[in-house]
């Protein structure tokens, strides 16, 4: 069966994707009747060594992405991994030498068809009198013993380019180029790793690999590598491919040793997320710094592709600081990345976290017994929240995802631990605070970023004064927060309605003498029976909410009034209110705790 593939036709993709790639870069012109791409700045080479590249289709970027001052001159492409045309490339020679350049350097995969078809073209053109050179590539390091053909190109071929077009720019020769290249070529080594295959468009897949294998040393036109190994982990394949890659045992190792600096590429073979290509990366330097090897630059993203092969390869080049300059040398080639011009190895990768604000003296004070009756009611509501983990679970799963239980154990659970480092602080805008900071890192999800915004912005009235016109406010605070921040409104049937009922009856201890009781008696009632339980869906919750829900959620606010009864036992001669025990495990330290209760 073929794969699918966003093309007009089969047969006219590679002239297509040549066509976007020069319709959206002013650098770039097409070659009439040939498939070949040229600066639009030839005039400006001459007396310049000029660069022509190039191979099938379907390795994007490479090679024309890597057109442009201080890399490639040209490209010659082919139809989907074929040779291009030895006419094509006869044309190229002819146009770059036309612009005045005083000589041609082909820089060729080791691939048989490449081999000949640029080889062809470069004997006619000496036969016409234009200087041109040829350098072939090889750069596999998947197999231990060489065959005649000698190594494979790949990814490799890409520095090539960069120092190539670095020392052309500089105005350096055609003969010291060549020998050059081919000098820095010997140094280098390349070994590439799939999960699965890739396709030719109307075609079915190169090969076929179960669903734990992996094909290691592959080629970049899907031919099949030197071992297929079991699924692995990313760590585990990457010192894989790095042992075989030294291994001093295979005839095309890269000899590096402790101490050595090198060029890493980490190179995506077209079908790799940006996420696994991240990780490749960090296992690559971990593994080669473990080794003692320096890694002088590392370069990742997809440079030669294999169309959508899920898969990636590794290249090392080893370098001295004169190599080192022209990989860094400047270049406007849209595919060349910006790599910054430092040592990867030994520099400092993290920063110390941001110290926290100072406190104010006394505002996290704990002990006491404010601070031991709040811990009391959390460990009170946290043991509530663990024990209706599965109902809560049971009910969001008609609705969502099935985890709101789950979730708010989890945060049970982090209060608890904490609660278990020490007293709380006293201060109820440390406490907010605190558990803020705790539900934002503890609960996760939407919930804790909620909570957490509730909670950092109910705790700032509440810095200044305690009474309760500031608890009004710092509900208020929260509200705002929540609304800002959440996108919800009330009357969307969210967590913001039973609070929001809640925020309007508590305006009341704005009001001078206003009753503790009285106000919070209302909140609970409204939040228990006029907030939720008759409006309908309108932001996130599912319309498959059924009225047996509707019944369940309403005995959590029930449950909450028939507390707040118990809460009001008992007064003592002034009035003040006493918590019942051992049925409640709050004092009566006026109307602070109370409100911890709520």
């Amino acid at each position: 069966m073929t794969s699918k593939k966003l093309v007009n036709s089969v047969a006219g993709c590679a002239d297509d994707t040549l066509a976007g790639l020069v319709a959206c870069d002013p650098n770039l012109q097409l070659l009439q009747g040939h498939r070949v791409a040229l600066r639009s700045d030839l005039d400006s080479l001459k007396g310049r060594v000029a660069l022509l590249s190039g191979g099938g289709s379907g390795h994007e970027p490479a090679h024309a992405g890597f057109i442009g001052k201080g890399m490639l001159t040209g490209v010659i492409a082919g139809a989907v991994f074929t040779s291009p045309a030895v006419g094509s490339i006869l044309a190229a020679i002819r146009a770059v030498a036309q612009a005045g350049t005083v000589g041609t350097l082909l820089i060729v995969k080791n691939y048989t068809g490449d081999r000949l078809n640029f080889g062809l073209a470069r004997e006619q053109a000496r036969a016409e009198g234009i200087p041109v050179e040829m350098v072939v590539i090889g750069d596999d390091s998947a197999f231990t013993v060489l065959k005649k053909a000698g190594r494979r190109g790949l990814c490799g071929t890409v520095l090539i380019h960069k120092v190539a077009g670095a020392l052309a720019e500089a105005g350096v020769g055609l003969e010291e180029i060549t020998k050059r290249v081919s000098t820095v070529a010997k140094a280098m080594g390349t070994l590439g790793v799939s999960l699965s295959s890739c396709s030719v468009p109307g075609s079915k897949p190169t090969f076929e690999l179960s669903a734990d294998e992996v094909e290691l040393g592959l080629g970049i036109h899907g031919e099949a590598g030197v071992h297929r190994i079991k699924m692995a982990t990313a760590d585990e394949i990457v010192r894989l491919m790095l042992d075989h890659m030294t291994n001093t045992s295979n005839a095309s190792h890269v000899p590096v040793q402790p101490g050595s600096s090198v060029v890493m590429m980490v190179n995506n073979l077209g079908g790799l997320s940006f996420l696994e290509l991240g990780i490749i990366a960090d296992a690559a330097v971990r593994s080669l710094e473990g080794h003692g090897v320096k890694i002088a630059r590392a370069l990742v993203g997809t440079f030669m592709s294999a169309l959508e092969m899920p898969g990636f390869s590794l290249t090392l080049l080893l370098v001295d600081e004169p190599l080192l300059k022209l990989i860094d040398a400047e270049t406007t080639a849209a595919a060349w990345p910006n790599v910054a011009k430092v040592y990867v190895t030994g520099r400092k990768r993290s920063r110390a976290a941001p110290t926290e604000p100072q406190e104010a003296p006394g505002s996290t004070t704990a002990g006491g017994s404010a601070s031991k009756q709040m811990a009391l009611v959390l460990e009170r509501v946290c043991t509530t929240l663990l024990g209706l983990e599965e109902h809560l679970n049971a009910l969001d799963r008609a609705a969502g995802d099935g985890d709101c239980g789950t979730t708010h154990s989890r945060a049970a659970r982090a209060i608890q631990g904490w609660l278990k480092e020490g007293p709380p602080p006293a201060s109820p805008a440390q406490l907010l605070s605190k558990l803020s900071i705790l539900l934002l890192e503890k609960m996760g999800g939407s919930s804790g970023a909620l909570y957490g915004l509730f909670l950092t912005a109910a705790a700032q009235p509440l810095k200044a004064k305690t009474d309760l016109p500031a608890w009004s406010a710092a509900m208020d605070a929260g509200l705002e927060a929540m609304q800002k921040y959440g996108k919800a409104a009330p009357g969307d049937r969210t967590m913001l309605d039973s609070l929001w009922a809640a925020g309007q009856e508590l305006q009341a201890w704005k009001s001078p003498g206003a009753d503790l009781f009285q106000a919070l008696t209302k909140a609970v009632k409204s939040w228990g029976h006029h907030c939720t339980h008759r409006l309908k869906k309108s932001f996130s919750l599912m319309p498959e909410m059924t009225d047996a829900m509707d019944r369940e959620r309403m005995e959590a606010p029930k449950k909450t009034w028939m507390g707040l009864r118990r809460l009001r036992s008992h007064r003592d001669a002034q009035g003040r209110r006493k918590m019942a025990k051992p049925r409640n495990h709050c004092g009566h330290k006026g109307g602070r705790t109370l409100l911890y209760c709520m």
